[in-house]
Parts: C-alpha cells; structure tokens; sequence
C-alpha cells in the first residue's frame, strides 16, 4: 500500500473512532434513556458495500455489536450463500438504540418511529460519508427509510438499483428478522433464496 493510501487510511480509521465515541453518548432522542448502549456499526472503514438494518436487538444492545443475536444468524448464512465476506462489509444499523417493550423479564423488540429515524439518520450518513461504499444495501423499510430520507415499500422498490444522491447504488431488501418469523418452512425456504438472490444482484454491481 502507497505510503499516501495508508495515511489516509488511518485518518479515516481515526475519524470513524472519534465519530463512534461521539455516538455513544448521543441523546438526540429518548430511546438513549432506556437502552443499555449505543450500538454503532462496524466493518472496514474502505468497505465498498454497506448494509444498513433497523436497530439493535436485545443481544445487540448487550454486546454492542450490530447483527450479534438470531437475525445476525441469519444474515451471516444469507452473506456465505451469497458469496459476500462479513469480514469485508460495513453493517450498522438505521436507529442506533434498542427500543423494546418490557413484558416481565423479556424486553419486546419495538419498532422506530418516524422521528427516531430522522434523528439517528445523521449517524447513518456521517458513517456512509466517511466509508463511501460503493453498494449500499437497506434491510427492511426502516433502513430504507434512513437510506433514502422518505418512506417506502419494500415491494415496490426491492430488486432494482437505486442511484443515491450522494453517490453510489442503493438496493432495498427484507431484513433478515422477517425470515424468523415466517411459520411456513417452504415459505421460509423460499423467502430466504430471495434475500440471498437480493445480495447477490446488489454485489453483482460492484463495479
């Protein structure tokens, strides 16, 4: 590595650092009150695809860590399928805090709002500005939400490229959740070639 590449390498290491610690003491919504951590994205700071999912699920928010729990599982089979590296990716996530219901002991996964996401969207976009993927990859309709800055259906918009307006591709798919809590196995089954078709058709158009 040119001794140029490498110095800029370790400034935007040392960038995503400081903007990671900044993240952790974030109160720009409530869900901070309530959650254990922030739990920031993670991944090589040059990583030409990105994938961005919801929040934090009960594991993550223990462990600090994005994709750690039963979703995580998922995703990381739907990756190797798909032939794509997690080692190699930037995974974060739309909301950077659990929010959740408390129902006795266990703490009920409950969805962002619409304010939530806009107010975490700054985290999302300073990490896509600092990564600059080539390939951003939304995981359900919050994602999307957060990728996009509007609203949007995961029919209507999912399989397709989506030019993103500062630069690089977007593609728009399930998040990995949804497959858990399908009854049906040959449903299952099914959905799940569908996402991983997903990530093969967004790493296809890796330049």
């Amino acid at each position: 590595m040119a001794k140029t590449a490498r110095v800029r390498q370790g400034n935007d290491i040392a960038a995503w650092a400081a903007l990671r610690a900044e993240a952790a003491s974030c109160t720009r919504c409530d869900l901070y009150k309530h959650a254990t951590q922030t739990v920031f994205g993670e991944g090589p700071v040059d990583a030409r695809m990105m994938l961005v999912g919801e929040q934090p699920g009960d594991q993550e928010d223990v462990a600090g860590r994005p994709f750690v729990g039963p979703a995580g599982e998922v995703l990381d089979r739907a990756l190797a399928e798909a032939g794509i590296a997690r080692d190699g990716i930037y995974v974060t996530n739309a909301v950077k805090h659990f929010k959740f219901e408390q129902r006795g002991k266990r703490r009920i996964h409950s969805k962002p709002n619409a304010g939530e996401i806009i107010a975490c969207r700054w985290w999302v976009e300073q990490e896509s500005l600092l990564v600059k993927p080539e390939v951003t990859v939304a995981l359900g309709a919050t994602a999307g939400r957060a990728m996009l800055g509007k609203a949007v259906t995961i029919g209507k918009e999912r399989g397709r490229p989506i030019d993103l307006p500062g630069g690089g591709l977007g593609w728009i798919t399930i998040h990995p959740s949804y497959l858990l809590r399908i009854q049906d196995h040959g449903e299952a089954d099914a959905e799940f070639a569908h996402f991983v078709a997903d990530l093969k058709a967004a790493k296809t158009s890796l330049s």
